[in-house]
């Protein structure tokens, strides 16, 4: 059974169309009531912080999604040894040392990149 997490994820688009809305609001009020404007920096640093926190959102599902589909293809490289090994295959270890020279050699080329 595939792992289903808990709560839906949220909807970073429309965040950041509220964002939007919520900063031309926030922009307008600040005319026409400049005697807060204390008020008004405080929340425009605020919303400020949300196009930077979708940004870490986007890239954290994706690194989470990595990790994920490397476990699952660990976890079949094991299951594959178990078999092999049942079976009686000469070298049931060469599903595991395959699918880790595999990992391995894409975690370095993911350092390369960055």
């Amino acid at each position: 059974m595939p792992y289903r997490h808990p709560y839906p994820p949220s909807d970073l688009q429309e965040a950041q169309h509220r964002h939007q809305t919520a900063s031309h609001l926030l922009a307008v009020f600040a005319r026409t009531t400049p005697g807060l404007d204390d008020l008004w920096s405080l929340l425009s640093a605020a919303l400020a912080d949300i196009p930077t926190l979708a940004t870490e959102i986007t890239a954290l599902r994706a690194a989470l999604a990595a990790t994920r589909a490397q476990r699952a293809n660990l976890v079949a490289a094991a299951r594959a040894t178990l078999a092999a090994h049942h079976e009686g295959e000469p070298d049931p270890l060469y599903y595991l040392r395959d699918e880790l020279t595999a990992q391995l050699a894409t975690d370095q080329r993911a350092g390369e990149a960055q």
